[in-house]
């Protein structure tokens, strides 16, 4: 009997480039299917929020509010340096500046808005917005500031933008750690034998694409919001590195002290679950 299987991930380079394998048939998972949905991170995040996805890609913000149904895998996720979102103005600025100032950031439960919050206080005067409309609210003066990610760290300056600050290099060197973007979270009513199943999956999907480059680049395409050749390849680089193969001891400590950081403040609730369930 064949178990149907919910997997929700981005349109974002980095996702599609992880997961060509596991939804096009070249990575074997017998007795399962696959059924994906592409959506924007923050819509991933609410999705999860109602349980609608078995797996799911999602932010770390919102993982704090999603531990008590859902495990996160070791496989698939966004971890790692140089690679945090950025703080940017229409003009030359400073954070001090911003504080009670509408800054536009890609979803309230991203880890790109958590950033923002454990940076300092005053910065909660949002405007929740797709992240590839943060740009243009910028233009049309409809926000002070925005905080980007994506294919928008490629392109800001060119758009004719400033930036304020690099959220991701200001954890890395409060923390000493690397930055935890978005994992890959199964629900703990699947079971730990399949969500093992599932890690070695995804995994087997990534080290499928590093082999063969060139074949997922339709697929990739075809949803990336930036189309440029030279921009998608530079995400990937970013954003898929050997922490999308396992998260590793570092990558566990980096996600369990944004977690604690996060409950320390109160900006995502107390669990006792353990994040993983094998």
């Amino acid at each position: 009997m064949i178990k149907p299987l919910t997997l929700g991930y981005s349109p974002c380079p980095n996702d599609t480039f992880i997961f060509y394998a596991l939804t096009h048939g070249k990575v074997a998972m017998p007795g399962y299917r696959f059924t994906e949905r592409l959506e924007d991170v923050e819509t991933l995040n609410q999705l999860a929020l109602s349980a609608q996805l078995d797996l799911t890609k999602i932010s770390y913000h919102a993982l704090g509010h999603l531990r008590e149904e859902y495990a996160l895998l070791r496989s698939g996720g966004a971890l790692g340096r140089g690679c945090g979102p950025l703080v940017i103005a229409p003009t030359a600025s400073d954070m001090p500046s911003l504080r009670g100032k509408r800054i536009a950031v890609p979803g309230r439960l991203t880890t790109a808005n958590l950033l923002l919050q454990l940076y300092g206080t005053g910065y909660d005067n949002l405007l929740v917005m797709p992240f590839d409309q943060i740009m243009p609210a910028l233009k049309s003066g409809t926000a002070n500031a925005g905080v980007i990610i994506h294919e928008s760290r490629f392109t800001y300056r060119q758009a004719g933008f400033h930036e304020v600050l690099d959220l991701g290099a200001w954890w890395e060197a409060d923390s000493g750690l690397p930055i935890p973007l978005g994992g890959i979270l199964a629900r703990r009513a699947l079971g730990t034998e399949t969500i093992r199943l599932v890690d070695r999956a995804i995994r087997l999907s990534l080290e499928y694409a590093r082999q063969h480059p060139q074949e997922p680049r339709a697929y990739i395409r075809g949803h990336a919001q930036e189309l440029d050749d030279q921009v998608t390849d530079a995400h990937i680089a970013l954003y898929v590195n050997d922490f999308s193969l396992d998260l590793g001891a570092e990558g566990v400590t980096a996600v369990e002290t944004l977690l604690a950081r996060a409950e320390a403040r109160s900006l995502i609730p107390k669990s006792r679950k353990p994040l993983f369930l094998d």
